[in-house]
Formats: structure tokens, sequence, C-alpha cells
């Protein structure tokens, strides 16, 4: 079980009670990046021979300790209005412009987890997974519309070596978008998105992880919604895409997290109506 402790809780509450109503500039709550931080490369090697138990406590302590890069720490702004009954709402949210990672700038590591630590940092940070709709939004939204690069298919998928292997493919593929769209220019088509979905609970067990993505230059994504895999289960392609749960609907500032419980609004953000659970659980499938 990973362990949280009473720091890293009041610092996420500050961070937390923070957040500007009416700031249109929102980071992400975690600290500075310390000067004695390990890279991207130097994590993966540390974290190379670890159980899944042991490597994910590792990954939310460099997290929730800052070891991010910087151009993860400005959030991306989403926007769009929609008509709800006789109703138009203007919404903006944010998210973080690429998939979580930890690392430097000059050395990152696009972090592959289950959605039992995507949850943890979450909840920890103030934020949720997006819906399969939101994912669509974003990739709509996004400056840099990655190809698709899927590695074949194998039961080495869900090690470290492969999951590095697929990082410096889209290093590589990113690199072709420097000059015109810096790091921090919001990003996607390169991973599977880790949801939140109906499906989370669904059969044929509650332990699940739902995926969607990984858009073609088309916007066709290559994975439908998809919950055939266990909720300890993450491969090379699975990303973490973190959603401020703050969000603006017709200026005044709501909760993601309770608008997908709303009988109506929850069309905002879901094509499959209101999801009544809108979290995963915290435990790994036993």
């Amino acid at each position: 079980m990973l362990r949280i402790t009473i720091v890293q809780i009041v610092l996420a509450f500050v961070l937390l009670t923070g957040i500007s109503k009416t700031s249109t500039a929102q980071s992400l709550p975690v600290p500075d990046r310390s000067d004695d931080a390990i890279s991207g490369s130097e994590f993966k090697d540390s974290v190379d021979s670890f159980s899944l138990e042991n490597r994910e406590e590792k990954i939310f302590l460099e997290i929730i300790n800052g070891n991010v890069p910087g151009f993860l720490r400005k959030l991306s702004t989403v926007s769009f209005s929609q008509t709800v009954g006789d109703s138009i709402y203007k919404v903006t949210y944010y998210v973080i412009p690429d998939y979580l990672a930890v690392g430097s700038d000059e050395d990152y590591f696009l972090m592959s987890m289950t959605p039992v630590l995507a949850q943890k940092i979450c909840n920890a940070l103030g934020f949720t997974l997006p819906t399969k709709k939101m994912v669509d939004q974003i990739w709509s939204a996004a400056l840099v519309k990655l190809a698709p690069t899927p590695i074949q298919a194998s039961p080495r998928m869900i090690t470290i070596p492969v999951m590095w292997q697929h990082n410096e493919m889209v290093k590589d593929q990113r690199a072709a978008f420097l000059n015109g769209f810096p790091l921090g220019s919001l990003a996607a088509g390169h991973k599977k998105d880790v949801i939140i979905s109906h499906k989370i609970y669904g059969n044929p067990s509650p332990e699940r992880v739902v995926i969607y993505g990984w858009h073609y230059q088309n916007g066709d994504p290559i994975q439908p919604v998809y919950s055939g895999h266990d909720n300890e289960y993450a491969d090379y392609s699975h990303g973490i895409r973190l959603v401020q749960d703050s969000v603006l609907v017709n200026g005044e500032m709501r909760r993601i997290s309770e608008l997908l419980k709303d009988p109506e609004l929850s069309a905002l953000f879901s094509d499959e109506g209101m999801i009544l659970k809108p979290f995963y659980p915290l435990e790994l499938k036993q």
C-alpha cells in the first residue's frame, strides 16, 4: 500500500484551497523540482527490478514530491460551448499538456501506471482523469497531434524496458515539433488514456482499468473504450492525463467529479450519461 505522509496531505490541502476562481494560468500543485531529483533515465534504472507495488509507491513519491518536468506544470486550457436543455453552457477546464512523467525537461519518463495509482495521485492533487468525451476534446484542442507508435504485443509490454522504449520513440516524434511547439504545448495522440467510465464498476468485476484513444491523424482512435484488463494492468501504451477537477461553467467554479453525477449537466463531460462513481477503487485486485 502506498504511504502518504501528513506533510504531503497538508501540502495538497494548501495548494488545493489556494486555487483562484478566476485564474486562467492554472498550474500543477506539486513542489518545485529539487536540484538532486533523479532524472527519468535514472528512475527507469532504479525501478526496473521492483515489484509492481514497490514501483508504484516510488512513482507516487517522486511525483508528489515534485520530480515532474517543468513543461507539465502550466496547465493547458480546453474550452467549449454546449447546449443542454434550453441553456447554453460555456465550459473551460484545465489539463496537463502531456501525459504524466517523472524527471526533468531534458530527461523524462512518460509513466504508465495502474488506475489505482493514478487515482491516488488525483486525490492528492485535486485532479481527476478524463472521460472518453474529454479525451476527444483534448485531442481536438491539441497543438501537437502525434501519430500512434505501437510496439508488437508481447508479455513484455508491461515491463519497464518496453515502457522506456516507447518513451524514447515518442520523444523522437516530439522532437520534430519543438521549434514551432516547444514542450508545454498541448500534445495528444501518442498514448491510450486511462479514463473515467461506467465500465470501471461494470461486469465482469469491479476491479477494471478502462482505456480509450490513441488517435490516428484523422481523429479516429485505435482503441475503443475497453475494460478487459484488471486494475493491476498497465502497459507501455497507457498514459495518465491529469485534469483539474475545478472547472469553469458559465464563469462559475464547479467540480467535474460532481457534475458527472448530475442528470443533465453530466452531458457536458460524458457521452455515456451520468457517471455516479467517477473514480477508481484505491486497492489493486487481490
